[in-house]
Parts: C-alpha cells; sequence; structure tokens
C-alpha cells in the first residue's frame, strides 16, 4: 500500500496558484485538497497548474454549509458534486447535510452522493464533521446501519470536541467505522475543540498518541482489506482553528509548518511498513 499525503489549500485562498503549488512542492506533499474556484477560468487554471506540477487532486464541497433550507441544500449538493467530480480528482471530499436534518432527509443525501459517485465514477467520501450528519457518533449510528458501504473521511478531531474527550467510551463506534474511511484528515483535537495548538508541544502527548493509533488502526483496516492507497491530508486550520492571543490576536502557532510537520512525522512513522 501507497500513502499519499496531501496539502490541505484551507488558509491559503488569498495565494496566487503557482506560488501555493510552488510550496506544496518544495514541503514534499503529493497533492493538493481544496475547493476548486467557482470561476471557471480560474478553475482551468488551477487545474493545470497541478497537473503540470505533476501533483494529485482532492477537491472539496463544503459550501452547502451556506444552504440551510433542505431543498436548496439538496440542489447546490448536486451542483457543486458535479463540479468537483468534473475535474477527475483522486476522490471529492463532502460536507454533507446538517446534524439538524431528520435521518430521512440526511438519507436523501447520501443517496444522491453516491448516485453520482457512481455515474461519474469519482469516489466520493463524507468527512466526519461538527454540524453536518456524522457529527457525533450518536447521530451517525442510523446511517451506518442504513448504509453498511458509508464512505468515510475521518477528521477525529471533530468527534473528540463533540464528546469532549479523545472518545474512550466509543471503542465500538471507532472499530465499526475504521474499515470504511477512505480518506484522513490528520489533524490533533482535544477534549474541548478540534485542534491542540501544536502537536508536538509535550502537554499533547496524549492526544497526539490517541490520534495516531486511530490512524494506524485505519491504515491497518485498508490494508487488509486490499486497498492499495490510503490518503492523508493534515489539516491543521487558519484562526479561528489557530488560537490566537488576547487582544494582540497574535497567532500562537503556524498551520502551515504544523501540517508540514506532520508530513514528516507521518512519513517517518509508516516508512517501516513500506508505505512511504
Amino acid at each position: 500500500m501507497k500513502l499519499h499525503i496531501f496539502a490541505a489549500h484551507w488558509g491559503h485562498a488569498g495565494k496566487p496558484a503557482q506560488q501555493f503549488i510552488d510550496e506544496v512542492k518544495a514541503a514534499g506533499f503529493d497533492g493538493i485538497e481544496m475547493s476548486l474556484p467557482a470561476d471557471d477560468a480560474e478553475w482551468a487554471h488551477w487545474l493545470e497548474r497541478i497537473r503540470d506540477a505533476g501533483l494529485q487532486l482532492i477537491t472539496q464541497q463544503w459550501e452547502t454549509v451556506f444552504h440551510s433550507d433542505f431543498t436548496q441544500h439538496k440542489t447546490a449538493l448536486e451542483s457543486l458534486l458535479r463540479r468537483a467530480c468534473a475535474a477527475q480528482p483522486l476522490m471529492v471530499n463532502s460536507h454533507t447535510g446538517k446534524d439538524w436534518y431528520s435521518v430521512a432527509q440526511n438519507q436523501e443525501l447520501i443517496a444522491l452522493t453516491a448516485a453520482i459517485s457512481q455515474e461519474t465514477g469519482v469516489r466520493i467520501v463524507h468527512e466526519i464533521h461538527r454540524s453536518r450528519f456524522s457529527g457525533h457518533p450518536a447521530l451517525m449510528a442510523p446511517y451506518l446501519a442504513n448504509n453498511p458501504g458509508l464512505p468515510l473521511n475521518a477528521d477525529l478531531s471533530h468527534w473528540c470536541c463533540a464528546c469532549e474527550s479523545l472518545l474512550q467510551d466509543q471503542q465500538a463506534m471507532l472499530e465499526g467505522i475504521f474499515p470504511l474511511v477512505k480518506h484522513i484528515h490528520a489533524r490533533v483535537g482535544h477534549a474541548q475543540g478540534p485542534q491542540v495548538s501544536d502537536f508536538r508541544a509535550p502537554e499533547f502527548a496524549a492526544e497526539l498518541q490517541t490520534h495516531l493509533s486511530w490512524w494506524d488502526q485505519i491504515l491497518q483496516a485498508r490494508v487488509a482489506a486490499g486497498e492499495t492507497c490510503l490518503t492523508i491530508t493534515p489539516e491543521f486550520g487558519p484562526v479561528p482553528y489557530t488560537a490566537t492571543l488576547p487582544y494582540s490576536q497574535q497567532e500562537v502557532s503556524n498551520a502551515w509548518e504544523l501540517n508540514v510537520a506532520m508530513i514528516h512525522l507521518l512519513r517517518a512513522r509508516y516508512a517501516a511498513h513500506g508505505w512511504c
């Protein structure tokens, strides 16, 4: 199995395409995960630059967060997913549904993504994320029952925040979802938030080791399933995910620096398995 590590475009929206791509290449990432621009010319420009750089692409749709009305949400989801799939990415990461929609409504959205994935031949994964249908283990349960092969992106930092714990009492749920995970967002959360200030700090050793153990189990499940590829995106985010000092608003850490540091940790950890 080969591990491919992607750079999150989140937090770099104002940066010219070529500048960001050059930084991604220099840092040693294998690809980029991003929501492509709405403008057609910019959309084509990014795709051309990414292809010319020899990088892989994971596209995102998260903009449905702006649509509370279910009918508008579903319409936007279909449009955004089709546009994301049209870029011919390795996969699409989707922020699907809302935690306050009914099970029937969220199930309708899950069925729509499955149909688009089948039609286009592009894998679509649902991100575990607060306020989505997957925002809490208890919320997720009926969808797992109704969709045994539900493809997931594991960002378990969100569940740490939602459950105010390192999920010590959620082991059965974790073991149930690990075989479904097709992508990982490698961010380290804690009991009171989705992002520690610096995963390298000794005070966050327990949080880091817990997340690493989850990622280990996901990778092992993929190997056991005969998969040849797993993708991971270090996804420490900008302010307000990155904490700031009061009054001065000075950032206490640098998200890009943390994401690059996570590359080195992952490659060192999994090189022994021949995955890097």
